[in-house]
């Protein structure tokens, strides 16, 4: 590989901060960059969900993608395992590994593949998930190979968890400004409950909540109705 191969891999690693970044796209170039980089026949990558579960994200051919499906399905497999340790598995001679993960190995060989490799994502103590090396060489890749492998991984585990610290903080200043709009549809509210029942504030404010837990309605929804004359109380 050139210096150029690795500096330009290592930047589209990094850019996840563009305003038309596609993360799919993004986890597939890191799967083609590392068969490129690395001289692998294949890579699969797995991310956690929301709930925390393994998930199929990326896969360089459709074979190493219903392989890493059926490593899932059957809970057994290189990528399970490094994802539970956090730390990397090697295996250099997958038909010496039945009794380890005998499903799996059975695909594995049926599919072509002798060796596998699976790299954490990991930055320090959070692991997110676990990226796939594939050979059809029963062969080690060699303490070079393994290193960059985990460079690009790790490179790309600090865009993802970046991207979605970034995606966190814009749902939650949403979730925020809604909120403060509710608050200002509210107070609307009680004015208008107020002077049409000459009451004071928090009686309205009591009436208006009411009114909506009896209505099985939101308190924002119902106070829009109320300032906008649709509905009243």
């Amino acid at each position: 590989m050139s210096e150029q191969q690795l500096a330009e891999a290592f930047v589209e690693m990094a850019d996840t901060l563009v305003d038309d970044f596609d993360l799919i796209d993004f986890l597939h170039v890191l799967t083609d960059r590392c068969v490129r980089l690395l001289n692998v026949s294949a890579a699969g990558l797995l991310l956690t969900d929301q709930r925390g579960a393994l998930q199929l994200v990326a896969a360089s051919t459709e074979q190493t993608r219903l392989l890493e499906l059926f490593q899932l399905q059957t809970d057994q497999g290189p990528c399970v395992e490094c994802f539970r340790t956090g730390k990397p598995v090697e295996v250099v001679d997958l038909a010496a590994a039945t009794a380890r993960w005998p499903r799996f190995v059975q695909a594995a060989l049926r599919t072509g593949f002798d060796a596998v490799h699976a790299l954490p994502m990991r930055l320090r103590s959070e692991v997110i998930g676990a990226l796939n090396l594939f050979s059809t060489q029963a062969r080690p890749l060699g303490p070079d190979t393994v290193r960059l492998g985990q460079a690009l991984a790790d490179v790309a585990t600090i865009g993802l968890l970046q991207a979605r610290a970034i995606r966190q903080r814009d749902i939650l200043a949403e979730q925020l400004q809604t909120a403060l709009n509710s608050r200002v549809l509210i107070e609307q509210a009680k004015g208008v409950i107020a002077e049409r029942r000459h009451i004071d504030m928090d009686q309205s404010f009591t009436l208006l909540r009411g009114s909506a837990r009896a209505r099985n309605r939101r308190l924002s929804d119902l106070a829009r109705a109320v300032v906008d004359g649709s509905e009243t109380i």
